[in-house]
């Protein structure tokens, strides 16, 4: 399963390595590319849950084979594709699986072993994609570099098809784990105001992110003047500072968990900032992009943790529900961050307006983040006036 998140972390982010291939295989500009990275986000942000609930009275192991099995074609299809529209609704059928893997994928790992092991087991499986986004990403966009962007579709695919095979091997028949919540329940979850304030607060953070990162190979090459070695070596920086910006988030987010966040979102707001005077220098450009890769991933243990918090309060009954569509809500915000980032790119403002425009976005979402606080405290406030 570590090796289907691999795979299923690759597919996510490689696009974004070889979206200059893409856009000149099909003579098309950089927003209509973006659409690449912005549909399958939105397969997963609308796909995924409702595929999850229409299928939780499949077997798990059934589940787990089909999906993989959908995901290797799909990544075949869209590697097979003569024309744009061909790759986009490839694109989106590969990212149906998604969701469902990493939610059932966590739980079926999680039922392996004792309690106190549970959370090294989850780990292992989202390790996939932590990996994905370090090494599989780099590697990704060398071969579709070298060999051709179709390369790339078909590099994820091998891998996934390893997966497929060591899951049809290795899952037991029958897996007892409780099914996904209905669609019902999905929408009580969105009828809480302070779901939906938290919500906003990870689309935000997402989507100003992928207003640059959709584009930064572009970025790097046009404005910065890296050859494709370069590009390639500057993205593994990108995803070695991923991992370390997740272990940092980890470990700060259990404390003024707020605070925190809002400190992360306004760092990230300010860097990418400075990453729009700092794209034409080399050397600011490795440093600023260190940063924005710890920034990226910093925050997503404090928001995943504070929409669980909420929901224990607000919809307790439904609180890996409420997580679920938080992962949808990072997933709508990167594809509405893709599009407007190549409708930059392609405007007068030009590709290197791509960072400022992004951190408005995240600034709206430290806004968010400014007003949950308060309504925390008065929350609170009013609480202790009640005892």
């Amino acid at each position: 399963m570590m090796v289907g998140g691999f795979a299923i972390g690759t597919t996510e982010y490689a696009s974004v390595g070889v979206l200059p291939q893409i856009a000149d295989d099909f003579a098309i500009n950089m927003a209509r590319a973006g659409l690449v990275v912005s549909f399958y986000a939105i397969g997963v942000s609308i796909g995924s849950p409702v595929l999850a609930a229409l299928t939780g009275g499949v077997s798990r192991k059934t589940l787990m084979l089909a999906i993989m099995a959908v995901f290797v074609l799909a990544n075949a299809t869209a590697a097979l594709s003569a024309n744009y529209d061909m790759l986009l609704i490839a694109r989106v059928v590969s990212a149906l699986p998604h969701g469902i893997f990493f939610g059932v994928g966590a739980a079926i790992a999680a039922s392996f072993v004792s309690e106190d092991r549970r959370a090294s087991a989850v780990a292992m499986v989202f390790g996939g994609l932590t990996i994905a986004v370090a090494a599989g990403v780099p590697l990704a966009t060398v071969i579709g570099q070298r060999l051709g962007w179709p390369m790339s579709y078909w590099f994820v695919a091998a891998v996934g098809l390893v997966s497929l095979v060591a899951m049809a091997a290795t899952l037991p028949k029958e897996i007892d784990i409780a099914p996904a919540g209905r669609l019902i329940d999905q929408l009580k979850v969105l009828g809480s105001g302070r779901l939906l304030l938290a919500f906003g607060m990870n689309f935000c953070a997402w989507g100003g992110t992928f207003v640059a990162f959709a584009y930064l190979p572009s970025i790097l090459a046009e404005i910065t003047g890296f050859g494709p070695n370069g590009v390639a070596w500057m993205l593994a920086l990108y995803g070695v500072s991923v991992i370390v910006g997740n272990v940092l988030g980890g470990l700060v987010s259990g404390k003024a968990l707020v605070p925190v966040l809002a400190l992360m979102l306004g760092t990230q707001a300010a860097v990418l900032l400075i990453f729009t005077f700092t794209a034409s220098s080399m050397i600011g450009s490795i440093l600023t992009l260190g940063g924005l890769g710890a920034l990226m991933f910093c925050n997503v243990p404090g928001l995943a943790l504070y929409v669980v918090q909420l929901a224990h309060r607000s919809r307790p009954g439904n609180v890996d529900i409420a997580s679920t569509i938080n992962v949808s809500a990072a997933n709508a915000g990167i594809a509405l961050g893709a599009l407007i980032g190549g409708t930059v790119a392609d405007s007068r403002l030009g590709l290197g307006a791509t960072p400022w425009v992004g951190a408005i976005m995240v600034g709206c979402g430290l806004l968010l983040t400014l007003w949950s606080g308060y309504l925390d405290r008065r929350d609170g406030h009013r609480s202790e006036m009640a005892g």
